[in-house]
């Protein structure tokens, strides 16, 4: 999921590392580009990077493979929460730039209307991504959408604290109640998350729900119920303060730092932050499972480069080597690096882990990441909606989590 919070490392050194990449077209460029006469000395890209740091550094990349594709970028950002109604907009009025971005779940509504090219078409390859990266570039089985870097959540602990209690970082539910009980003292809660009644609210509770085997086609089910159930006592007891109904992820990252968690679900974009307090020693671990052994499948964030279908087949194949320049190796380590995401490549990993050991955990989790819309595709949404509400439901009191479910899933 986006943050419009993320912080970037110093740039410079990441953006050397772009100077002359290789395309990751396979067999396209050249061949796509002389079946056409008209030469594209210009293409138009639109997207949501429009705070800084992000902002610069998207407009660099996107001006570096312009430079190397022989094109000038004509580059408009826009207010996130605007975007997909302006796509639309564009869609309707046949005014669609060449080169679209779009947050991962919003491809599905988009791609629904008929306003973006399969990326086949353009022999774009999408060799080397993690599945959960191509699922939620898909559409009825074809994808129209690649992520350079993309990002998930995990459980970040404050080691001071923790060796203090003596508590190690939890890897099951019940040593995460354990934990979360024994780490809570005064004005210190033990564990701190996000169940606020948004798309936010249902990303982190994602982590306990699938690794469960919860599934958001029926979420009125004993899997769902159990991950709900936790969510519910750790609240009931406690250890995760009620005020978590309220608060956003940045909410959450501030009472980390402020010591009033000594534990909390979270993404990498708040990295830049923690590490601003010299005084603050973290880890970061998976979110613990059910029972030893299950896998820890965390959700997909990240954003989608698309081809929009403008009608000129010349700048789309223009386009297309866009969006496979900012997919080059290169790009991606060198965003990834800069941006505290992940590569989107799996042949990627182990050498982006080796040189960003913070971001060893979430590399991991991204081999077996789910997209968001991977079941449901643009229905998404709204089954998002009723997981939320049936976490609110259960941890105000006003039902239990069965009921809460039940009633959510009948809505």
């Amino acid at each position: 999921m986006k943050s419009a919070q993320r912080t970037s490392r110093p740039l410079a050194l990441a953006m050397a590392a772009m100077v002359g990449l290789p395309l990751a077209l396979s067999g396209c460029g050249s061949s796509t580009a002389a079946s056409s006469t008209e030469a594209v000395t210009e293409i138009s890209v639109m997207d949501y990077y429009n705070n800084e740091p992000d902002k610069s550094f998207i407009g660099d990349a996107l001006t570096k493979c312009g430079t190397q594709l022989g094109v000038t970028v004509k580059r408009e950002t826009v207010p996130g929460k605007s975007l997909v109604s302006k796509v639309l907009q564009q869609s309707s009025s046949k005014t669609l730039p060449d080169v679209l971005m779009l947050d991962n779940p919003d491809l599905q509504q988009i791609a629904a209307t008929g306003a973006l090219a399969p990326l086949a078409d353009f022999k774009v390859s999408t060799e080397n991504f993690a599945e959960g990266v191509l699922s939620a570039g898909t559409y009825k089985d074809k994808v129209y959408g690649l992520a350079p870097t993309v990002n998930t959540i995990a459980l970040f602990y404050n080691k001071d604290i923790l060796a203090k209690a003596g508590v190690t970082p939890p890897t099951t539910w019940d040593e995460l109640k354990e934990a979360s009980a024994k780490l809570t003292a005064g004005d210190q809660y033990g564990l701190a998350f996000n169940a606020n009644p948004t798309y936010e609210g249902t990303w982190q509770f994602l982590p306990v729900m699938w690794s469960n085997g919860g599934d958001e086609k029926k979420i009125d089910t004993k899997e769902t119920e159990q991950a709900l159930q936790l969510w519910t006592d750790l609240v009931k007891s406690g250890s995760v303060s009620s005020s978590a109904l309220n608060w956003t992820q940045a909410d959450v990252k501030d009472q980390f730092l402020a010591g009033k968690a000594a534990m909390m679900v979270n993404g990498p974009w708040q990295i830049p932050a923690l590490d601003k307090q010299p005084t603050l020693q973290y880890g970061v671990v998976k979110i613990p499972v059910r029972e030893a052994g299950q896998t820890s499948v965390a959700p997909l964030g990240g954003e989608v480069w698309t081809v929009p279908q403008t009608g000129n087949k010349a700048r789309q194949a223009k386009a297309a080597e866009m969006v496979a320049c900012l997919n080059s190796d290169e790009n991606q380590l060198a965003m990834a690096t800069a941006r505290n995401t992940i590569p989107s490549k799996t042949t990627l990993s182990d050498k982006f882990a080796s040189d960003n050991p913070k971001l060893a955990t979430f590399t991991e989790l991204i081999k077996t990441a789910r997209a968001r819309t991977g079941q449901l595709g643009e229905e998404w949404p709204a089954q998002a909606t009723k997981i939320y509400t049936a976490i609110q439901s259960s941890l105000t009191g006003n039902a239990s989590p069965a009921d809460a479910l039940k009633q959510a899933q009948g809505q």
